[in-house]
C-alpha cells in the first residue's frame, strides 16, 4: 500500500489581476469592473454540480489562485468556503491557501481574509529590487513587500512568498545577496522560479532574453546550497519549505492525486472505478465560463478519461519535479498498474547510467542533476 495519505483538493481561479505582467503566461485579465455577485453564483454553481458525485471525497485542501484572488471580496471567499464545507466533510487539518499581492491596499485586506477562512497566504514579492520589480511590471515595490510579508507573519500561522531569478544580466553575486536578505524574511516555505519567456506573453514578443544556460546552472547551485542552509530544502524543483511545512494543495497535483478546477480556464482530475482518471477543462474565456456556470450550473469546455499511457505520463513527469520521486506502491494504487513494467527499461536504464535518475527500493527519483534538465530526461523516459 501507499505511504501517501489519501487527499483530495479543490482549486478556485480567479482570473483577474490589476495588470498583466510581461512575464506571466496564467490565465489572467484586467477588467474595468466586476460583479463579485454574479461571479459568487457561478462558483457555487459549479461546485454543487460537482458535489454531486465528488461527496464521498474528503477535501484536505483549498486553493485560491489566479489572477489575484486577493482582489476577491472576502465576503465572497467565505460564501464559498461554507459552502465547500456544506457539500463535503474536510479534513480537520484542511489547508486553505489563498495568493496575495504585496499592494497596501491588499494588504489591509489580509485580516479580512483569515476571518473569512484563508489559513495560509502565498505572496507573490517576485523581487526585493525596485529595479527589477519595475522590470518585471510590478505595481509595488521593495518597501511595500517587506511590509506585506510582514503583516502575513502576524497575520497567519502559515506564509510563504515568490522570487524570480535569472533575470537578464542578474550575476551569482547578486542572486546571493538577494537570497541571502530574503530568507531573513522567510517563513517556513519559500518558492524560487527561474524567469521563462513563455510564449505569448509580452516578454517573448519583445525578444526578451533569459540568463544563459551556465549562469542559470550557477544559480540554481546557489539557490540549493543557501536554502539548505537556511534549513528549508527543495521538496520541489522550485519549492522549498522545513519539514512537514510543504504546500499540502500543490502536493495533490505534483502527486497525480484528485482534484477540482473551479473557475474560467481550471482543470481538474476525478478517479472513478477502475482506476480510470478524467481530465476536466473549462473553458478559458472568463465571460464565456461566467456563462455558463451562471446559468448552466458549469463552465465545463471537455471532459474525457486519460488513456493508460497518457496517466502514466502525468504522473511521472509531475512526480519526478519531487525529491521524494514516485514510489512503485503509489503508482500502482493510483493505476493498478506496475511502475517498472511501463517504463522501458533500456532507456531507464541509460538515465540511471548517467546519474540523471535512480530506481532503488522501489522508487523512481530525478537525481539532483536529473532535476536541473528534467525536461530531457522526461522526453527520453517516456516512450
Amino acid at each position: 500500500m501507499s505511504q501517501i495519505e489519501s487527499a483530495f483538493g479543490i482549486y478556485i481561479h480567479w482570473p483577474f489581476c490589476a495588470k498583466k505582467c510581461p512575464y506571466c503566461d496564467f490565465n489572467s485579465h484586467v477588467r474595468d469592473s466586476i460583479d463579485h455577485d454574479q461571479w459568487l453564483k457561478a462558483y457555487l454553481n459549479e461546485l454543487r454540480y460537482y458535489a454531486n458525485e465528488t461527496s464521498v471525497n474528503t477535501v484536505t485542501s483549498i486553493f485560491f489562485g489566479g489572477g489575484t484572488p486577493s482582489l476577491m471580496k472576502p465576503v465572497v471567499i467565505e460564501a464559498i468556503l461554507e459552502e465547500i464545507k456544506r457539500l463535503w466533510t474536510c479534513s480537520e487539518s484542511l489547508e486553505i491557501t489563498a495568493e496575495a499581492n504585496p499592494s497596501s491596499s491588499e494588504i489591509q485586506l489580509f485580516e479580512d481574509f483569515k476571518q473569512a477562512g484563508i489559513n495560509r497566504l502565498s505572496i507573490g514579492v517576485q523581487s526585493f529590487d525596485d529595479a527589477a520589480l519595475g522590470f518585471l511590471g510590478r505595481l509595488h515595490n521593495s518597501k511595500e513587500a517587506e511590509k506585506a510579508i510582514n503583516a502575513a507573519a502576524h497575520t497567519f500561522d502559515r506564509f510563504s512568498f515568490d522570487l524570480i531569478y535569472a533575470l537578464p544580466d542578474q550575476t551569482p553575486d547578486q542572486w546571493r545577496r538577494q537570497l541571502s536578505d530574503a530568507l531573513q524574511m522567510a517563513g517556513d516555505h519559500l518558492s524560487l522560479y527561474q524567469l521563462t519567456i513563455e510564449p505569448g506573453t509580452a516578454f517573448h514578443k519583445d525578444r526578451v532574453a533569459a540568463a544563459n544556460e551556465d549562469t542559470g546552472t550557477e544559480l540554481i547551485e546557489i539557490t540549493q546550497e543557501l536554502m539548505d542552509q537556511a534549513g528549508l530544502p527543495a521538496y520541489e524543483i522550485s519549492n522549498h519549505a522545513r519539514p512537514g511545512e510543504e504546500s499540502r494543495h500543490n502536493l495533490v497535483y505534483w502527486r497525480g492525486q484528485a482534484y477540482l478546477g473551479i473557475g474560467p480556464g481550471a482543470h481538474g482530475r476525478l478517479m472513478g472505478a477502475d482506476f480510470e482518471t478524467e481530465m476536466i477543462h473549462n473553458f478559458r474565456e472568463p465571460e464565456k465560463w461566467l456563462e455558463l456556470a451562471s446559468t448552466k450550473d458549469l463552465g465545463m469546455q471537455k471532459r474525457r478519461a486519460l488513456t493508460a499511457i497518457e496517466r502514466r505520463d502525468e504522473i511521472v513527469l509531475m512526480s519526478l519535479r519531487l525529491t521524494e520521486g514516485l514510489s512503485a506502491d503509489h503508482f500502482h494504487t493510483l493505476t493498478g498498474t506496475d511502475l517498472a513494467d511501463t517504463l522501458d527499461q533500456d532507456r531507464l536504464q541509460a538515465l540511471e547510467k548517467v546519474g540523471f535518475v535512480s530506481f532503488g527500493d522501489g522508487v523512481l527519483k530525478a537525481t539532483k542533476e536529473g532535476r536541473q534538465r528534467l525536461n530531457a530526461v522526461l522526453s527520453h523516459l517516456l516512450v
